[in-house]
């Protein structure tokens, strides 16, 4: 016979049956993985033996099947029927053997102090395993006392039969009697003085299986399940994790505005508290400890087998990490990487509101604005939800929605959760967005974007694109990709790829540095404005420079783990004076210029006597991914060298900032954009490992043609002769000199013919748009006689 209250040391996955997954799961962890730093707190489970006496007992199990039977979906008539169930249940009792079992484990875990415990459902249903119950039911927390940790045990009985819960199964076509349900109780974890969040051992968004996402909040951790604060996340690549390296590759700092702590004495046992501002301003977790839950992550993965999700706990007074449970991540898992790809088409309109995006999908509708939970049932079906947060309440709500908007909460939040499983866009933790977003108005919700969600006016225009491929036929040229945002890195990763021949890093100058670095540098001497600007832009982060590196390391850092260990050419920064300008303090660095194109750029500005301490910044950051962070796969590539001599003194300053071509197997190409690259190509390729041709300002140089001008642009075209015969004697140079070339720039994503040609002609390799890499692959197989795939 089972016994009915086991230490949760004496059971393991073989007993989810009587103990439910969760409860399974922590006695695998405690058993096998405690000698391996796994931690879990102490603590017992009843069995499910006890829930079907508890059911037997006055013939509860009976009444309940009676009053269910033949009432299908009717939400309304099944919350009625909820109230009645639980009542009937609250005045069943519990069986007194349990009582026995739970007074003998209070005893040896207490030891006669005083011990706050955490009350938890675990669940399992008859022939389906996999199901999960995750958030339905009550969870008590900060439990003292034997008579009130009793009373516990029989709510989270109860609540088996919530409104949530009911609806849930009513929606699965779940019968209510094939479930079991066992009750975790286990000593709280003190984050109330700390911290606490998830682990996601795979990108959520992406599939990208390479990284353990972790959130982290102060306090509790359930605050951030409910979505009741944003917290901040961290993004750890696991190859250079396994091999000792930094890598966190990703930080973001969020508002963790408040935290959920203990009430002592209180019969909620919980409450929210405000964070002081400065805690606010922090990042909640420190590198040590974020390497730490990272490496845990993995040990946890690799005992299960695949993909988890896990909640985590710090013990504020031992300054200890505990698991609190481990769950198989059921839902990004299961799909497969980068089949659907959505796109906001032409115009966009006027933004409403950006938060963290859910789903990389696209949804419209009517703006459904719901400040009240008790008005939810107002949302008609493909309306989009606006509101400050949800929980498991509004499930059946959720349903009818064809996206969701909210003020609160992260990527592992309640409406989070849900939408991924639903499968519609969510936009969360806005700030604003029920005040920002006039009710009834007809909007756009863009996930696929980045890591920002954006919320449009107006019902846009928008594209799905969606391809399955078994396998691409070979080409005799490397497929590689231009990338530009690092946010959407790990999604291009699923594109069949060769690597990165184009890396543009001014996309993150722009969004996520947004300073200047000349600004940084000379913080000091900012008007209070400007410093002001710049206070508000390295929130987290010590100092302007510090801040300064760092983000441009993890933007990097991005894209080189997304697709590592394949080559990444990280292109150096770009931006044109004009460009620069637009950056926080930049106006008062930047000259004015009649044809920003053709003056401070690319090389010439890293040797600027003023300039360079900006670009030892960049080469300092470049250093960091490559040596600290791991993330060797990284290649430079110098743009814009009008000169030998320009090149010759680039790769000095390289090579003074521990940049040096050759050593580490740093690879240092150059860009062929100009026509003197072409004219004297023998005497640029003495000083790199290779080119690659910048198809647009080569066109525009060799033609003399402003693309964007509306009377001349319409002569760019990179199928001209003349730029055809600069293309031939960029390649010819390096062929006989036995170094690669390859082609970037939109001429070859745009044009499959014009990258047919260069094939022919002998380039290494075409570095191509996203969007445009599995059709001109397709073209090109076909045109050569390889098997494409189907689409």
């Amino acid at each position: 016979m089972t016994a009915w209250v086991v230490r949760l040391a004496d059971i393991g996955m073989t007993d989810v049956g009587q103990f439910g997954g969760k409860n399974a799961s922590l006695g695998e962890m405690i058993r096998h993985l405690g000698s391996r730093g796994i931690r879990v707190p102490a603590g017992f489970a009843t069995s499910g033996e006890v829930w079907r006496e508890f059911l037997r007992a006055n013939g509860l199990d009976a009444t309940i099947r009676s009053l269910l039977h033949g009432v299908g979906t009717d939400v309304e008539r099944l919350m009625q029927l909820g109230t009645e169930i639980r009542d009937l249940a609250l005045g069943t009792p519990l069986p007194a053997r349990l009582q026995d079992g739970v007074w003998k484990m209070w005893q040896e875990i207490c030891a006669g102090g005083q011990v706050s415990f955490a009350v938890r459902p675990s669940l399992t249903i008859e022939g389906s395993p996999d199901v999960s119950f995750a958030g339905l039911q009550n969870t008590l927390l900060n439990v003292t006392g034997f008579p009130e940790l009793m009373a516990a045990i029989h709510e989270v009985y109860v609540s088996a039969y919530n409104d949530r819960a009911i609806a849930y199964c009513s929606s699965h076509g779940i019968d209510h009697a094939r479930i079991t349900v066992s009750v975790g109780v286990q000593r709280m974890v003190r984050s109330d003085l700390a911290v606490a969040g998830g682990m996601f051992t795979l990108d959520t968004e992406s599939g990208f299986r390479d990284l353990v996402l972790i959130t982290s909040a102060y306090g509790l951790g359930e605050s951030i399940a409910e979505g009741s604060v944003s917290p901040d996340e961290y993004y750890v690549f696991k190859p250079t994790l396994r091999a000792g390296k930094d890598a966190v590759v990703r930080r973001n700092l969020r508002a963790k505005a408040r935290k959920l702590v203990f009430r002592p004495g209180n019969e909620q046992r919980v409450q929210l508290a405000d964070v002081a501002f400065a805690d606010q301003q922090r990042f909640s977790l420190e590198d040590r400890d974020i390497l730490e839950l990272a490496r845990q992550a993995l040990v946890i993965e690799e005992h299960f087998g695949h993909p988890m999700e896990i909640q985590w706990a710090k013990d504020g007074e031992s300054g200890e990490l505990f698991i609190l449970e481990a769950r198989p991540e059921t839902v990004r898992s299961r799909h497969p990487q980068g089949t659907v790809r959505f796109s906001v088409k032409g115009q966009q309109g006027r933004v409403l509101a950006r938060g963290r995006n859910i789903g990389q999908r696209v949804g419209t509708g009517v703006a459904r604005v719901i400040t009240d939970s008790r008005e939810k049932h107002l949302l008609e079906p493909g309306d989009v939800l606006v509101t400050d947060m949800t929980d498991p309440d509004w499930e059946s709500v959720l349903r009818r929605a064809s996206a969701v908007v909210t003020d609160r909460g992260g990527r592992t939040c309640h409406a989070a959760i849900v939408a991924r499983e639903l499968g519609i866009p969510a936009v969360v933790g806005c700030g604003n967005a029920t005040a920002s977003i006039p009710d009834r108005q007809e909007i756009t919700v863009s996930c696929a974007e980045g890591n920002e969600g954006i919320v449009y006016a107006g019902r846009l225009d928008y594209e799905l694109q969606e391809f399955r491929v078994a396998k691409l036929g070979r080409l005799p040229v490397e497929i590689m990709m231009n990338v530009g945002s690092p946010d959407r890195a790990f999604t291009f990763a699923a594109t069949p790829n060769d690597g990165i021949g184009l890396a543009r890093i001014e996309f993150h100058f722009d969004r996520m540095i947004g300073v200047h670095p000349l600004a940084a540098l000379r913080y000091a001497e900012q008007d209070d404005h400007v410093k002001a600007e710049i206070d508000q832009q390295i929130v987290g982060y010590p100092d302007p420079v510090t801040f300064y590196v760092r983000k441009l390391a993890e933007g990097i850092a991005c894209i080189a783990a997304a697709f590592y260990p394949k080559p990444v050419s990280v292109r150096l920064s770009d931006f044109k004076s004009n460009e620069y300008a637009n950056l926080i303090g930049g106006q008062r660095y930047e000259p004015q210029e009649q044809n920003p194109m053709l003056g401070f750029r690319g090389a010439a500005r890293y040797i600027d006597a003023e300039y360079r301490p900006c670009f030892d910044l960049e080469c300092r950051a470049l250093k960091y991914v490559r040596e600290q962070m791991g993330l060797d796969n990284v290649q430079i590539m110098v743009p814009f060298v009008r000169t030998v001599d320009e090149a010759e003194r680039v790769l000095g300053l390289m090579a003074a900032n521990g940049l040096k071509r050759g050593e580490r197997d740093l690879k240092v190409f150059m860009m062929c954009e100009l026509p003197s690259n072409v004219l004297n190509a023998h005497g640029f390729l003495a000083h790199f490992d290779g080119m690659s041709i910048g198809s647009n300002d080569m066109t525009a140089l060799v033609l003399g043609v402003d693309r964007d001008s509306q009377r001349v642009g319409k002569m760019f075209d990179e199928r001209d002769v003349a730029v055809r015969a600069a293309f031939e004697l960029a390649i010819s140079a390096c062929q006989s000199v036995g170094k690669p070339i390859g082609v970037c720039g939109e001429g070859v994503s745009d044009r499959p013919e014009l990258a047919q040609w260069l094939l022919e002609k002998g380039v290494n390799s075409l570095s191509l748009n996203p969007d445009s890499l599995i059709d001109t692959w397709l073209y090109l197989a076909n045109r050569l006689g390889s098997k494409p795939a189907t689409r």
